[in-house]
């Protein structure tokens, strides 16, 4: 759903626009958004899609909050008891979160606190955007040399690594990214494309998507480390590149899901 949002503002002329805003209108609905909401009121449902589903439901908020079409306002509206109760999960669920997840899929805690980052800022929530600057700084400022090297493991399609370079470059003032980046970055030539070797297969095809999201990490810590930018940028682009391409790949495994990563990479290039 975020996909077609997103395609629909960039490209409201694009040949499938009606049948898009068909479907977006069939399912996002306040009928639809209450079911979803009664879902997580069972015991057994409360941490359903925690905290990947939530940070994707913000994302899609947060897409329809700023733009000027009349749909797009209607979906906002029926959407927004959703993102409400995801919020409070957030502000819920991260005091009690000791430790940070440093997985390099759904689970992944700098993921979850990046795109949630982003809809506080979008929507201006003071108290969930002081909270997860002061998760993030619990959880990540005293980290040194991450093992870059180490990366990527068989079924990633986020960077423990980078995604939480990421949300630092997010929460930090520029001075403090910096000397923080200098000393969590140590040897970034090892960064290079992960290949696949399956795109039938639903797990080994989430190497695309490391390549993607890895792509979005980088243009984000081009922007607020200058000395780096150049270099950063460009290697964001042989990533995006690596595996743009393969988007298309004639299987359900990779297909149902790439897209969105490539356009987001793509969303967050200069």
């Amino acid at each position: 759903h975020w996909s077609l949002i997103k395609v629909l503002k960039l490209f409201p002329d694009v040949e499938n626009a009606a049948e898009m805003r068909r479907k977006l209108n069939q399912n996002i609905t306040t009928e639809n958004i209450q079911i979803e909401i009664n879902y997580f009121d069972d015991k057994h449902n409360k941490n359903f899609e925690r905290t990947y589903g939530w940070a994707w439901l913000l994302k899609l908020s947060e897409e329809l909050n700023d733009w000027d079409d009349p749909d797009g306002k209607r979906w906002a509206r029926a959407l927004q008891p959703l993102a409400d109760l995801m919020v409070d999960k957030y502000l819920e669920f991260l005091p009690k979160l000791l430790y940070p997840i440093r997985v390099g899929e759904h689970s992944n805690t700098a993921f979850g606190l990046s795109f949630a980052w982003d809809y506080a800022v979008a929507t201006n929530h003071q108290e969930l955007m002081l909270l997860i600057e002061e998760r993030a700084r619990d959880f990540y400022f005293t980290d040194a040399d991450c093992p870059l090297g180490w990366e990527p493991s068989g079924f990633d399609f986020l960077s423990p690594c980078l995604e939480e370079m990421e949300i630092m470059a997010r929460i930090l003032p520029e001075d403090e990214f910096g000397p923080w980046f200098d000393k969590f970055i140590v040897d970034m030539e090892v960064l290079k494309p992960a290949e696949v070797s399956d795109r039938t297969d639903g797990k080994l095809v989430h190497l695309d998507g490391l390549n993607f999201s890895r792509a979005w990490c980088l243009y984000r810590a081009a922007d607020k480390r200058v000395e780096n930018s150049s270099h950063l940028r460009n290697l964001a682009d042989q990533h995006l590149l690596h595996s743009l391409t393969n988007v298309r790949s004639g299987d359900y495994a990779g297909e149902h899901w790439l897209a969105s990563f490539a356009l987001y990479a793509l969303s967050q290039k200069p």
